[in-house]
């Protein structure tokens, strides 16, 4: 099993990582990445040519031995992805209640990796019968949005930082920041991505994955381990649209803002305005919208 400093050391915490020197050594963007072949079609001329596809894998996560969930992702910062899941769902609330990451081999060669096993702390009081009561729920009603949202405010979640500012400047400035960061999405066209900034438009972190809920994750598992929750002086920029399961994370992570360069759901203007979160939609050239917390945008 790795101590704690191994997936805790670095910035990027590839559970194919090697301990080197007390340091995590990593290569998130091999496995990432898959070649392969295909034939291009041009002006009616064809040729054969070499292409990258983002890969996507599945990845289990168990508290134990008991499995907790399923998710296809594309590999890299698994040990992020696993920490913001296991925060942003409530099973912990904090890097201390994470006793321990392990990478699994799930029994097919050269799949070893796609199981990650947690040991989490007393305090954090996990209940396996709990789990799989509160998982048949949100599979057999999550769509109901009464519900969904009954589940959030449940969790007695206070709104995020009421004085945290960004000028619309910045926000402008953030979709080109986020692209031009996106190496995964440079060769494959193919990624999500979601990134943390300060309210000067600095980047603080960015992960890509093949599922946008999974970024989030892996961007809220990072400030996680780097004692950073609750994000409230920072701002969450994510490709694509907008959904409930987005703002759901962000408000459990504390984040004052959220944008998306497309559209926000129906669900997720609701939560927002009644979390008092800021929420912005099609942030683009010179344009966005602000579909709530709108005394945040100077």
């Amino acid at each position: 099993m790795y101590p704690w400093w191994v997936i805790a050391g670095g910035p990027s915490r590839d559970l194919g990582a090697t301990i080197c020197g007390g340091r995590c050594r990593v290569n998130s963007k091999a496995r990432s990445v898959n070649l392969t072949r295909v034939t291009e079609r041009i002006d009616g001329q064809s040729r054969s040519k070499d292409d990258y596809l983002a890969a996507e894998e599945p990845l289990e996560i168990r508290v134990g031995e008991e499995p907790l969930s399923v998710t296809m992702r594309t590999p890299g910062d698994d040990a992020d992805l696993a920490a913001g899941f296991l925060f942003t769902e409530g099973f912990v609330r904090d890097r201390a209640q994470i006793a321990s990451l392990e990478p699994l081999a799930s029994g097919a060669e050269g799949q070893r990796g796609n199981v990650i096993r947690a040991e989490l702390s007393p305090d954090a009081g996990f209940d396996p019968q709990q789990m799989r009561r509160n998982f048949f729920a949100a599979s057999s009603c999550g769509i109901c949005g009464k519900a969904s949202i009954e589940s959030v405010r449940a969790r007695t979640l206070r709104p995020p930082n009421p004085d945290f500012r960004i000028r619309s400047a910045t926000l402008l400035r953030l979709p080109d920041a986020l692209r031009s960061s996106q190496d995964v999405f440079e060769r494959t066209g193919g990624l999500h991505a979601a990134a943390a900034f300060d309210a000067e438009g600095r980047l603080l972190c960015l992960r890509e994955d093949i599922g946008r809920h999974n970024a989030v994750d892996k961007v809220i598992g990072w400030a996680v381990f780097e004692g950073r929750v609750p994000l409230g002086d920072a701002a969450l920029l994510v490709s694509g649209r907008g959904g409930f399961e987005i703002v759901q994370k962000a408000v459990v992570a504390g984040l004052p803002v959220v944008a998306c360069v497309s559209a926000p759901s129906s669900l997720a203007v609701q939560l927002a305005r009644e979390m008092r979160l800021t929420l912005v939609g099609f942030l683009r050239a010179k344009r966005f919208v602000i579909y709530s917390g709108e005394e945040r945008v100077e």
